[in-house]
């Protein structure tokens, strides 16, 4: 995690801020995702009946790949000194390019887009994110993902 005074950080701007740790996305994660959310479709948590879908196995569900960013980022962004608490702002976009299948490992890879004080302390984050699979050649996902930060 990069830190940065808060008068630095448009120097940031236009610039990759980090590459995460990898982190596998094996069946008990997707199993206990499946759980919490109620989404027990077949193509993520039945793997003889995921086996005759062009996915060829399990399938993390796209909203877990998503909800990994908050993981992903904190080995990635810039964190803005003094900063007192950071909250999800949204999403300018968001695509899920390829299913994660089970198993497999994800990493996030931001860009930080834009840095705009709102108000005095309040700083909205915009960053570019793509989450690459290992061994793969198309993302999981692309988003343009909205953070504030206040100090």
């Amino acid at each position: 995690m990069l830190s940065v005074a808060p008068e630095a950080i448009k120097d940031h701007v236009g610039k990759e801020t980090g590459v995460s740790d990898w982190i596998t996305i094996d069946q008990d994660r997707i199993n206990q995702f499946a759980a919490v959310t109620e989404d027990h479709q077949f193509i993520h948590v039945d793997a003889e009946a995921a086996k005759s879908t062009p996915f060829g196995t399990t399938v993390a569900h796209g909203f877990l790949t998503l909800s990994m960013l908050s993981r992903l980022a904190a080995d990635a962004v810039v964190v803005l000194d003094g900063v007192k608490m950071g909250v999800n702002y949204g999403f300018e976009r968001v695509r899920f390019v390829t299913p994660v299948k089970s198993g497999k490992r994800i990493r996030g890879r931001f860009s930080l887009m834009s840095a705009d004080q709102k108000i005095p302390g309040q700083w909205s984050l915009k960053y570019a994110v793509k989450v690459e699979i290992e061994g793969e050649a198309k993302p999981a996902l692309i988003a343009e993902w909205l953070t504030m930060q206040m100090v």
